[in-house]
């Protein structure tokens, strides 16, 4: 058995510094089979640093206070998600949340995900303008050993870090 308290799980942040806070809970509690990761996000916060999909992984995320809204899909369908509300996500479907700039209030919520704890970086996507082709196009997306993000088009192979 592995027991913590939120408030004595260390912040660690995306590498696109997207937000402020969130705490990978999994980590502390040493799980294999489910991500958790707890967030509180401040107006113009995202979860991620952009639309992007997880082809061996679904996502829940539970919105504990606030309102989050996500980008369903290569189409970006908006879909705002209340206090007390979750949202599912498919392995494969493209996502991002955010807390919209003109919000009220910031918002606090868990994001879920399995059947790993961690990410096969090699079945991660994102979908990115190309420097090179011009268009949006899906990115392979890798942590650098500096634990910075590495993008790369699927069509011409240009790869850049932001």
């Amino acid at each position: 058995m592995e027991r913590v308290a939120i408030d004595d799980v260390d912040v660690v942040t995306n590498p696109m510094e997207v937000h402020d806070v969130r705490k990978p809970v999994s980590r502390v509690l040493g799980t294999e089979h489910v991500a958790m990761n707890y967030f509180e996000l401040a107006p113009g916060d995202a979860f991620a640093g952009g639309l992007h999909a997880h082809g061996d992984q679904e996502e829940v995320f539970y919105v504990l206070s606030g309102t989050a809204t996500f980008e369903v899909g290569r189409e970006r369908e908006r879909v705002d998600v209340k206090a007390g509300e979750l949202i599912r996500f498919a392995p494969g479907e493209f996502q991002s949340g955010f807390v919209r700039e003109d919000a009220d209030e910031e918002v606090v919520a868990w994001a879920f995900g399995a059947p790993g704890a961690r990410h096969d970086w090699e079945e991660i996507e994102s979908l990115i303008e190309c420097r090179s082709c011009g268009d949006e196009l899906p990115h392979a997306t890798a942590l650098t050993d500096e634990g910075r993000f590495r993008f790369t088009c699927t069509e011409c192979g240009t790869s850049f870090s932001p």
